[in-house]
């Protein structure tokens, strides 16, 4: 299917050249020369992409811009001005455009940022589909067979009466996220989903965590407490970590697997509690059973139904639709212009290794949004790791120290091109003295 894009300009050869420039490229094209009549071409047929020039006779670019807004608020509108109206074109994009180019323009400028829209245009319509099908909805992005596979399991797993799943897979591929979902799609999805971290706490708290206290039970238990396990009832219960549970405490957890009762700590009555129980570990379970630091008879109560997320770096084929999730939300969050990632620097996000998975695809998104608000992400605007033909082992081979040593000289980086290359200007941006920043560059390498 063809893009259709709408052109509003009062500069009928303008329009004649832009037009045949766009069906060359495979883009279909339809004109209109007044505000009066681009709105009339929107009521007859809604294009994919409006290109909009700022001074229209009567009715100007402004008003029309307005009104497409308030009618087709999903429409991207890209204003077109004169080089001297691009103050004007930049509160175009405050009032809701999409973005702006300043005539003259090169040919290639216009398809470039025709693709993209167009291509963020198709993203938001598969985010549409997959949110029909509450896949997304849930956090679940992603058009893969593994993705499309994981939330089939998760829809059956939901509906099920199977009260336990264990969910296994690498740091940062989403365990959570899949606890999430099948709660949020179970007849269990009106109570409380309580998430806990055996990882995040002491070992002396954990139990007075999962299932309570009675006052006086420890030092600093000035009152009674509920545990996660009682606010858990009629709900969903989520162990994250579950591999790094004391062994003292596995065994009073199965207890509470297998009849439903648990006993606060320093308590002599026992309660009872109906909560579904999801466990997540990016361990080998059954490596830390052989290793004798976890109980067998926990590790199969905890395994009925087995779940396996797939890392990032087996399903680049979802980088754009997560990007895309990712971007809009940053942008939301940063009150700004989205990033724009064109195909040169997506090529490089789908061969990266992704040690960190999609938590780390995440993080990424965040940082280039706050350093380069609005921009088109060149390859040249990632660090340091994704030019070095980062494979998924070496990216777990690299030390910590030089995972920080190349992010920093990348932020170094970033300053020293948005200052021009001026230094005191890049310190300042830092928040650093000359002199500081200046031993930074040696220390670094860039001095």
């Amino acid at each position: 299917m063809h893009t259709h894009i709408l052109i509003v300009d009062d500069e009928k050869s303008f329009v004649r050249s832009l037009a045949f420039a766009l069906d060359e490229a495979g883009f279909a094209t339809r004109s209109a020369h007044t505000g009066e009549a681009a709105l009339a071409a929107l009521a007859e047929a809604r294009p994919d992409l409006m290109l909009l020039d700022l001074r229209l006779p009567g009715m100007s670019g402004m008003d029309v811009l307005a009104e497409t807004s308030r009618q087709h608020p999903e429409l991207p509108v890209v204003m077109v001005s004169a080089h001297g109206d691009t103050r004007a074109a930049v509160q175009a994009v405050k009032a809701g455009a999409t973005d702006y180019l300043t005539k003259p323009f090169a040919l290639d400028e216009l398809l470039h940022l025709v693709s993209t829209l167009t291509e963020r245009n198709q993203m938001r319509d598969e985010l549409a589909y997959h949110r029909s099908r509450g896949a997304s909805a849930s956090g679940l992005v992603g058009s893969s067979e593994a993705m499309q596979r994981l939330w089939q399991t998760v829809q059956r797993v939901s509906g099920s009466s199977a009260g336990r799943v264990l969910l296994l897979g690498e740091s940062g591929t989403g365990k959570a996220i899949v606890a999430r979902a099948i709660h949020d799609q179970s007849a269990r999805c009106d109570n409380a989903f309580v998430e806990i971290n055996c990882a995040a706490l002491p070992e002396q708290l954990i139990e007075a965590e999962l299932f309570g206290a009675e006052k006086g039970a420890y030092t600093g238990a000035h009152q009674k407490r509920p545990g996660l396990v009682a606010l858990a009832h009629g709900g969903t219960l989520f162990l994250d970590e579950i591999g790094e549970l004391p062994m003292a405490l596995q065994a009073k957890f199965l207890h509470f697997l297998e009849n439903g009762d648990y006993r606060p700590v320093g308590g002599a009555a026992s309660y009872t509690a109906d909560a579904r129980v999801i466990a997540a570990t990016n361990r080998s379970l059954e490596d830390e059973v052989r290793a004798g630091r976890f109980r067998e008879d926990l590790y199969y109560r905890l395994n009925v139904i087995e779940l396996t997320l797939p890392p990032l770096r087996e399903r680049g084929e979802d980088i754009h639709e997560l990007l895309e999730v990712f971007i809009a939300a940053q942008a939301r969050e940063e009150g700004c212009r989205p990033i724009t990632v064109p195909e040169e620097t997506l090529a490089r996000l789908v061969a990266y290794g992704w040690p960190g998975n999609v938590r780390e695809l995440r993080n990424l998104v965040e940082r280039l949004t706050i350093l380069h608000p609005g921009q088109r992400i060149r390859p040249g605007h990632l660090p340091v790791e994704f030019h070095q033909g980062t494979t998924a082992q070496q990216g777990n081979d690299t030390t910590l120290g030089e995972r920080l040593h190349s992010t920093e000289r990348q932020l170094v980086i970033d300053a020293l091109n948005r200052s021009g290359g001026r230094k005191g200007q890049a310190a300042e941006q830092l928040g650093l003295s000359r002199h500081a920043f200046k031993r930074r560059l040696q220390r670094l390498g860039l001095a």
